[in-house]
């Protein structure tokens, strides 16, 4: 009878260690070993987690359901059902399993992060970063990281960094407690620490996936797409069908502006995974910046349909600007903005689509209330301080003189390749990229976060090296320096052109504040300031929610003085560098546009081609929010629609100092 025993429990360890390797072998053993001992309860688990590893889940389903019935406390069992359900594209079920793992274990670490993984699915940001948050305070043993675990859940983010950082002076090479540490650092906003602990986690341990997902999460954030593709197809070679993972894929390939492929990427995931309100989303974002509106609207229609509460979704469809809402959909957002349930995220995105709803029904007045509660509760997580700003343009003012340009003359990297289109966001810009972009020398490529970047960096060196700040710092360098800066933003900027034209367009709104720094680093870059009248573009700003940043635009005081802050130090650059840049007058483009055209194209010592003026038949991706108007002919009824709004505008009116 031993001598069986042992026979059997042998057999069962060969069947444990083939599922890593050779699932099908260990679905073979399984299976011998049940012909022997029918219904025997290791034997079966071990069986359905093989099917499930091979992807024949609805096999796996039919045997690890029953089981876990038969034993409802098991955590493993249920945890192989929830993966089984998220394998079949069933998020709720999933979920609803993998809630019944932790709360068998607790202490189950890849059940928290597959939770927070199926939340995320699903939409619900909140459950999924508590969920993370629990998985890395279960993948861990030493109390101090236990302990360092439960402040991150507590949001108490500066406990947990002391916490950490003493634990890493002790054991600066434990992986787990350095992604920690990444996430008390991207918690806290500092992305760049956040990246550079990862890229060691994984240096440390090449097969700590979950570090290696943050890191390509995080790169993604930082906008260096090339980096985090590279992250991503390792995670896919690892687990091709992870719907995670192919998510991250297909946003990493928008980022890189191979918008076509990215939409067949969602299309594939979507066809696998269904129900992934975010992931439709995601989809529609895609349609649209390739133009196709209808498929766009109706994928956004898709995550609706599947999560009636993501605000976001709702705010995708009022973006397009083209788009009206149904009184049915009206009515639908108002339910959702009288539930208490509802999340802060998705009300203040409710809060933008009402808003536009309304105003394209002409009930500026309830359409302005609600613009005006979701500007405040914007606020709440993203405030603005204008004295900062203020503050950093009289630096610049300060720093960028005659005396340094002319000590300069000469220096940098003399390519004339790019043509910086520059102002305030709702200002014309994409108007002027698009026309640019008709053009047979010019490509238009996105709004590239790369001089911005080079800036932060300089200003991370100055840190580390005591010396001044950014801008302070430019005066330190010497005309090498310049030049390696200038080639680094040119071979960063080279992987968005695809079509190996001269010229490229960076179109990136707040590069104004840094013109001083690219005149010092490519001389022979294009200018081009997009400029509208203060009202209608603060206004337009305002009833704006942008997807990151832009947290000048939430309040009509800040987006007031932040407008003055960029007119007076471009007026500045106007004094110091006279003529260097090309101002393009939205209204004056509206009322003449081939005469404004020429201007422009002249400039940037480009022929007039009349296809520029046909610019809406450019059917180019655009990622903007002007992507609709921009594929129509230019039309001057938006240009005075601020005007239906002016009783309640007072305090943009005093900080513009307008006529009242």
């Amino acid at each position: 009878m031993s001598e069986q025993a042992g026979t059997f429990s042998q057999a069962l360890a060969q069947t444990a260690r083939l599922l890593g390797p050779r699932p099908d072998l260990a679905e073979e053993q399984a299976r011998e070993i049940l012909k022997v001992m029918k219904g025997q309860p290791q034997a079966l688990f071990y069986l359905g987690v093989a099917l499930r590893m091979q992807g024949k889940t609805a096999e796996a389903l039919a045997i690890l359901e029953p089981l876990a019935a038969i034993q409802p406390h098991a955590a493993d069992v249920l945890y192989e059902v929830g993966l089984a359900w998220s394998a079949q594209g069933e998020s709720r079920k999933a979920i609803r399993f993998l809630e019944r793992t932790v709360a068998a274990n607790p202490k189950h670490p890849q059940a928290w992060r597959a939770l927070g993984d199926e939340k995320g699915l699903l939409g619900d940001e909140k459950g999924a970063d508590a969920a993370y948050i629990r998985h890395l305070q279960a993948s861990v043993n030493d109390p101090r990281l236990i302990e360092a675990g439960t402040a991150l859940y507590e949001n108490k983010l500066a406990v947990a960094e002391r916490i950490l950082r003493g634990f890493l002076k002790e054991n600066p090479t434990d992986a787990p407690a350095i992604r920690m540490l990444a996430e008390t650092a991207s918690r806290l906003g500092r992305h760049d620490d956040a990246e550079r602990l990862l890229a060691r986690a994984v240096e440390l341990a090449p097969s700590f996936t979950a570090a290696r997902h943050n890191h390509a999460s995080v790169l993604l954030r930082l906008n260096k797409p090339r980096e985090a593709m590279a992250q991503a197809e390792i995670l896919l070679r690892s687990d091709p069908r992870n719907p995670g993972y192919r998510a991250l894929y297909a946003a990493v390939l928008s980022q890189l502006g191979e918008y076509a492929q990215s939409s067949r990427a969602y299309a594939s995931l979507l066809s696998d995974f269904p129900n992934q309100p975010k992931g439709w989303m995601s989809y529609g974002h895609s349609l649209k910046t390739l133009g196709r509106q209808e498929e766009s609207i109706a994928a956004y229609r898709q995550a609706i349909e599947r999560l009636p509460s993501l605000g976001e979704v709702w705010w995708s469809l009022a973006n397009l600007k083209t788009f009206r809402f149904t009184p049915e959909d009206i009515q639908a957002m108002r339910a959702q903005l009288a539930r208490t349930e509802l999340s802060h995220d998705d009300r203040l995105h409710f809060e933008f689509a009402l808003g536009k709803a309304l105003e394209d029904r002409a009930e500026y007045e309830e359409s302005f209330r609600h613009y005006e509660t979701g500007n405040a509760l914007r606020r709440q997580s993203l405030p603005y301080h204008p004295e900062q700003t203020e503050e950093f343009a009289a630096r610049m003012k300060a720093v960028f003189t005659p005396e340094l340009f002319a000590r300069h003359a000469g220096d940098g990297c003399l390519a004339p390749d790019p043509i910086f289109v520059v102002g305030l966001p709702r200002s014309g810009s994409t108007l002027v990229e698009q026309i640019l972009a008709s053009h047979s020398q010019v490509e238009g490529t996105m709004e590239l976060h790369d001089i911005g970047q080079l800036a932060r960096g300089l200003a991370r060196w100055s840190r580390e090296e005591g010396e001044t700040s950014y801008p302070e710092i430019v005066e330190t360098l010497s005309a090498g320096t310049l030049k390696e800066t200038g080639e680094t933003y040119l071979a960063r900027a080279q992987v968005h052109r695809k079509l190996g034209r001269p010229f490229f367009v960076d179109k990136m709104p707040h590069n104004f504040l840094h013109i001083g720094l690219i005149q010092l680093i490519l001389p022979n870059a294009k200018i081009i300031d997009a400029r509208r009248n203060p009202m209608a573009c603060c206004f337009s700003c305002f009833k704006q929610h942008f997807a990151r940043g832009q947290s000048f635009t939430y309040g009509l005081e800040g987006v007031g003085r932040y407008y003055t802050s960029y007119v007076s130090l471009m007026e500045h650059y106007d004094r110091v560098m006279p003529g260097r840049i090309h101002r393009v007058i939205y209204e004056d483009m509206v009322a003449d546009p081939e005469v404004e055209t020429r201007r422009l194209l002249a400039y940037c010592g480009l022929d007039f081609e009349p296809g520029c003026l046909r610019f809406y038949e450019n059917d180019r991706a655009v990622r903007t929010a002007s992507s609709e108007q921009v594929r129509m002919p230019i039309f001057a009824d938006g240009l005075d629609q601020w005007r239906h709004y002016e009783p309640w505008l007072g305090p943009l009116k005093a900080v513009l100092r307008q006529p009242g």
